[in-house]
C-alpha cells in the first residue's frame, strides 16, 4: 500500500519520498524500491539490518534538503508480539517529533481484510507504540469482508482510511463506509 499511497499523493501534486525503514525483513527495501519506481518517487534506503532510526533520520534530512512535501516510512511494525519491533516504532515516533516538530502526521497500520481478532490486538499494540491514526484495509477484492474494521473503529476509535482492492498501483481507494456496509450485508 505504501507505493500506492505515494502515487495518490504524487497525483495530488505532492513531492513524495519513501523511507525504507523495514530493515529487518529480507528484501523489504528492494521491494519498496520497485514501488518507488512505479510511483515515480524518490527513496532513501540503507543496507539490510541497518538501524531503522538512522534510515528515518536520513530520510527526514533528505526531505528537508530536497523540499519534499511528504515522507512515507515503511516499518516492520505489524509484528505486535515482537517487543523489539514495538520499541523501534516508539523510537521512530520520537525521531519524527525531534526532527520535524509540529509536522502534520499520520500513522497508518496496514491490515489484511482476512485478519480476524488478531487484527484488533495488532491495532491496540500499534496504537500504544506509535499513536495510530488510521487503518489501511487490504485484500478487499476477494471474498474477505474485513469485519475486523468494525471492531477496530468501535473499540479504538481509529478510522479505516483506505481500502486495498487489488495488486495494481491504482488499487488503493479512500474507504467508503456506506459501500463497505452494503458489501457486508
Amino acid at each position: 500500500p505504501i507505493g500506492k499511497l505515494a502515487k495518490r499523493l504524487r497525483e495530488q501534486g505532492k513531492r513524495v519520498l519513501l523511507c525504507a525503514g523495514d530493515t529487518f525483513r529480507a528484501a523489504a527495501a528492494d521491494q519498496l524500491e520497485i514501488w518507488a519506481n512505479r510511483a515515480r518517487c524518490e527513496i532513501v534506503r540503507q543496507k539490510e539490518g541497518a538501524d531503522p532510526g538512522a534510515v528515518l533520520f536520513d530520510a527526514l534530512q533528505a526531505a528537508k534538503a530536497r523540499g519534499v512535501d511528504v515522507v512515507l516510512c515503511d516499518t516492520a511494525g505489524r509484528l505486535h508480539n515482537k517487543t523489539n519491533l514495538m520499541a523501534e516504532l516508539a523510537k521512530l515516533s520520537k525521531i519524527i517529533d525531534r526532527e520535524c516538530p509540529g509536522a502534520a502526521r499520520e500513522t497508518l497500520l496496514v491490515l489484511d481484510a482476512t485478519t480476524g481478532q488478531n487484527g484488533l490486538i495488532q491495532a491496540k499494540t500499534f496504537k500504544e507504540a506509535a499513536g495510530l491514526t488510521g487503518i489501511i484495509l487490504t485484500k478487499l477484492d476477494g471474498t474477505a469482508k474485513g469485519g475486523i474494521a468494525v471492531a477496530i473503529a468501535k473499540e479504538l476509535g481509529v478510522p479505516v482510511k483506505f481500502a486495498g482492492v487489488g495488486e495494481g498501483i491504482d488499487d488503493l481507494r479512500p474507504f467508503d463506509s456506506e459501500e463497505y456496509a452494503e458489501a457486508i450485508i
